[in-house]
């Protein structure tokens, strides 16, 4: 049965998935790198990136690992894919990853301008959804065949998917990172009124580990 599912997913301390300012040369935001210093050395990051057989093991590697096992398909929003905001001015944007980005499975972006779908390197195709956070998972569902479609943000998304309750898990690291602004993860969300229980935490020196689930009520 296919799962909806938010996997290693950084947070600050004070709440934020990304930093202010988002831009060419800051695709993170101002400060958002920082998020992400468990994820970078660990061995699932650098096979994914650089295809280098090296890497940390241990719990961040675990959990890192984890948010890509049985992933059918992902959805993204339009800040995911690049800095390009309002109609797309040509098509030769392809995204921050270079020819072959690091998903390998079809991916859909969810934008307010239309784009032909993009092919990439490494069986990732890029699908560019018009129609909202349902079409695009819908969309999401077919192609993942049965496996999971993970929400990879940006937080702005993931909020969309929480309050229409359709995100069954959310695996997040938290970092010890103080950000003092950028994109808020859970700003206006209740989640234990949308029926997340905590279900699992392990930490390590660079992240907490925490994986939140959905209870449905019979």
């Amino acid at each position: 049965m296919t799962r909806v599912r938010v996997g290693s997913f950084s947070v600050s301390l004070d709440g934020y998935g990304a930093g202010p300012n988002q831009d060419l040369d800051h695709p993170l935001g101002v400060g958002g790198p920082a998020l992400h210093e468990w994820f970078f050395p660990t061995r699932t990051f650098r096979r994914a990136h650089s295809g280098a057989e090296d890497g940390t093991t241990g719990v961040d590697d675990e959990f890192a690992a984890r948010g890509f096992e049985n992933i059918g398909a992902w959805i993204l929003g339009r800040n995911m894919f690049g800095p390009i905001r309002g109609p797309w001015p040509d098509m030769e944007w392809k995204g921050w990853w270079g020819e072959e980005p690091p998903y390998h499975v079809p991916v859909f972006i969810l934008t307010h301008y239309p784009r032909p779908s993009l092919p990439m390197q490494g069986d990732t195709t890029f699908h560019f959804v018009t129609g909202g956070i349902h079409e695009a998972l819908e969309r999401a569902r077919e192609a993942a065949a049965g496996k999971d479609v993970r929400v990879g943000g940006g937080p702005n998304v993931i909020r969309q998917y929480l309050r229409a309750g359709l995100i069954d898990e959310l695996q997040l690291a938290v970092a010890p990172v103080l950000l003092g602004g950028g994109e808020p993860l859970f700003e206006g969300i209740d989640l234990p009124a949308l029926g997340y229980r905590c279900v699992r935490f392990a930490a390590s020196d660079q992240a907490a580990h925490v994986v939140l689930r959905r209870e449905v009520s019979a």
